[in-house]
């Protein structure tokens, strides 16, 4: 199962749903800050994440947005950040 590199970002304006989605998007995430994350998804777990996500906005006020990232480009970081690795297993739970 291939994974490939995604930024999932959301913009939600209740608090409640806000920390669910937070909560929601840890568990598939390898790093990220605030509201946007790195995540290295299979196309099954995307399809969860979106699924739940999905689930959990209100399509009126919330937005949310999963962008696959071109594997050809080059991984740059500013500051502390460290760049994602797709590493050999993945523990989501």
């Amino acid at each position: 199962m291939q994974r490939q590199l995604y930024l999932v970002a959301y913009d939600i304006s209740d608090d409640d749903r806000l920390r669910q989605a937070l909560r929601t998007v840890r568990e598939f995430a390898l790093g990220g800050q605030k509201s946007v994350f790195e995540c290295y998804l299979a196309p099954n777990e995307r399809a969860v994440l979106r699924r739940r996500l999905t689930a959990l906005i209100d399509p009126h006020e919330d937005r949310f947005l999963i962008l696959r990232l071109d594997p050809r480009g080059k991984v740059r970081t500013l500051g502390i950040a460290r760049p994602p690795a797709d590493t050999g297993w993945f523990y989501v739970g």
